[in-house]
C-alpha cells in the first residue's frame, strides 16, 4: 500500500466512522481541531484502519501525537504495516 492509498484509506475510515462525508483531506488536516474527532471516534477510526489493512494496534501504545494530524497517523500505520511485514 503506498502513502496516497493509506491517506484515501484513512479518510474512507473517517468518513465511516464519523457518519459524514470526509474528502479532500490532506497530510496536514488536523483529526481533532478539523474533523471533531471524538475519543470513541478514535476507537472506531482504529478498528476500520485495522480491517482495511490487517494491522494490530494496541490503543494503549497509541500516542496521542500519532493522532494529530492524518499525515501522523499514516506514519505510524506505515510503521505497523512495516513491522507486520517484518520489514525495518
Amino acid at each position: 500500500m503506498n502513502r496516497q492509498e493509506l491517506v484515501l484509506t484513512i479518510e474512507k475510515a473517517l468518513g465511516e466512522v464519523l457518519e459524514r462525508p470526509v474528502t479532500g483531506l490532506t497530510e496536514e488536516t488536523a483529526l481533532f481541531d478539523e474533523l471533531q474527532l471524538t475519543s470513541l471516534a478514535v476507537l472506531g477510526l482504529l478498528m476500520t484502519v485495522e480491517e482495511a489493512t490487517g494491522i494490530s494496534v494496541d490503543p494503549e501504545a497509541l500516542d496521542i501525537d500519532h493522532l494529530r494530524t492524518v499525515g501522523s497517523f499514516a506514519d505510524y500505520v506505515e510503521a505497523a504495516l512495516r513491522e507486520e511485514e517484518g520489514t525495518p
